[in-house]
């Protein structure tokens, strides 16, 4: 049975040898790779990859290489690709958080109007807009 992460935290700060550690939490520390977990979206939500490639803004060739699991994205490529396959907030926030990204911080402003964009269900070229008009950085 998996241990949620503030018991292995307990255990973490309490150990005294990492290698023991590990050995007897092997199960519990999740290790699937980007791609492993793009695809898994995909299926989850019956999304075409091709479709989430468009829709992603991205160049092609680059979006594909991603979905491969030859390339890693920026955090935000990566935000583009899961606005682009129309995931709601809480599943991009635990894809940015499994890729080793910063979750989407509603205090920061770039932050809040994607976090906004993905709430409404707004494609890569609204939020880019609503970036723009606040004079930020646009995905993509």
């Amino acid at each position: 049975m998996k241990k949620d992460t503030s018991e292995m935290l307990k255990e973490l700060e309490k150990c005294s040898n990492f290698k023991e550690f590990i050995s007897q939490n092997q199960e519990n520390i999740e290790k699937t790779e980007l791609h492993e977990n793009l695809e898994a979206l995909l299926k989850k939500y019956n999304i075409k990859k091709s479709e989430a490639v468009k829709q992603s803004e991205i160049n092609e060739i680059y979006a594909y290489q991603i979905f491969a699991g030859s390339r890693t994205p920026d955090r935000s490529k990566l935000l583009c690709i899961a606005i682009g396959m129309g995931l709601p907030l809480d599943e991009v926030q635990l894809l940015l958080r499994k890729s080793g990204y910063a979750q989407l911080y509603v205090r920061t402003p770039f932050d809040c109007i994607v976090a906004f964009g993905i709430n409404r269900g707004y494609k890569l070229i609204e939020i880019n807009s609503l970036l723009y008009e606040y004079g930020l950085d646009t995905l993509g």
